[in-house]
């Protein structure tokens, strides 16, 4: 009797057990939330290799075209990795981009406007998320058109201004808008620190204010210092996108002996122009712009890579991922 019901339940105890089996599989497989699985991850994994694929793979061919020498670049069998690394071509460009002087320049202008627009467009972003002033919904629409409006259109009017204050082939036209939260993208800074102090509670301002704390005073004392990330993220925007922007100093500083490196690559160009009307086209040409290329964007790579961790969490922060 006791052999039957033995029996009898040994099926059933196998079937527990692959029901058992299968579920844990499946957890492995797909997770018990759509995110956890290991299906999802190969995914993830899958899809964000292919990301980081396409913004390397320029980069990656950059530095591989820069170092090759003559052999290299005229055998088609050596594509990406060369079989000796030549120099020659890295010290050429950074000959042409005269690259202490220019990098210097750069350097100050940037770290000049994104320091300037990090305060000036806090103040601006405070006033409209804390302040009640006349046709204050009115003024945000405008500064929303100059975040819609192009560059092009305005830069005749800067241009004639620029021209009778006598600062053309100067850097006061780049520096001088980023004093009054303006500038490249400074409609998208006030939006951010408006974002922020928005979410930041009121009764620490009403503290301030039972303190005897003025506007400037809270401004400075409270809501500035917490202003971190915001500041953060404005700073590396301002700093990365005035490093690269070619347009406005091609306006400003046309025919002038000292210009940023974001010029560097149409100066390259420029050389290797005349060189070919007078020798003819040569095998370095290509890897000469992409030796000054590389030049031009390796001082942001490397800002960015110390700062990446401190740049994500203050995007967060900031409410922009929202």
């Amino acid at each position: 009797m006791a052999k039957i019901i033995t029996d009898r339940k040994s099926p059933a105890l196998g079937v527990a057990k692959l029901r058992g089996t299968l579920t844990k599989t499946r957890y492995v497989v797909l997770g018990k939330e759509a995110d956890k699985g290991l299906l999802f991850r190969l995914f993830l994994y899958l899809l964000l290799i292919d990301i980081a694929y396409i913004y390397l793979n320029p980069i990656l061919y950059m530095i591989t075209t820069m170092v090759k020498n003559a052999g290299d670049l005229i055998d088609p069998s050596v594509s990406w990795v060369p079989r000796q690394v030549f120099t020659g071509t890295l010290k050429d460009a950074w000959a042409k981009l005269h690259y202490p002087k220019w990098f210097s320049i750069s350097l100050t202008l940037s770290v000049s406007v994104a320091v300037l627009q990090t305060f000036s467009c806090a103040v601006a972003g405070y006033a409209f998320a804390r302040l009640d002033f006349p046709f204050k919904n009115f003024w945000f629409v405008c500064l929303l058109l100059t975040f819609v409006v192009p560059q092009q259109v305005l830069i005749l009017p800067e241009l004639l201004a620029a021209s009778q204050l006598h600062i053309m082939k100067t850097y006061y036209p780049i520096i001088a808008p980023a004093l009054f939260g303006h500038g490249l993208k400074g409609a998208l800074f006030v939006i951010i620190y408006r974002q922020f102090f928005s979410t930041q509670p009121k009764e620490l301002e009403e503290a301030a204010r039972i303190d005897g704390a003025g506007v400037f005073r809270v401004f400075l004392r409270v809501m500035l210092p917490l202003s971190r990330p915001a500041i953060l993220v404005v700073f590396l925007f301002s700093f990365v996108w005035t490093w690269n922007d070619y347009y406005t100093p091609s306006m400003f500083l046309l025919g002038a002996k000292d210009v940023p490196l974001s010029m560097g690559v149409s100066q390259i160009n420029a050389a290797i122009t005349q060189q070919a009307a007078q020798t003819g086209p040569s095998l370095f040409d290509e890897p000469l712009k992409m030796a000054g290329s590389f030049l031009i964007i390796l001082p942001p790579l490397i800002l960015y890579l110390f700062a990446q961790r401190w740049f994500v969490e203050s995007v967060e922060r900031t409410g922009l991922v929202e």
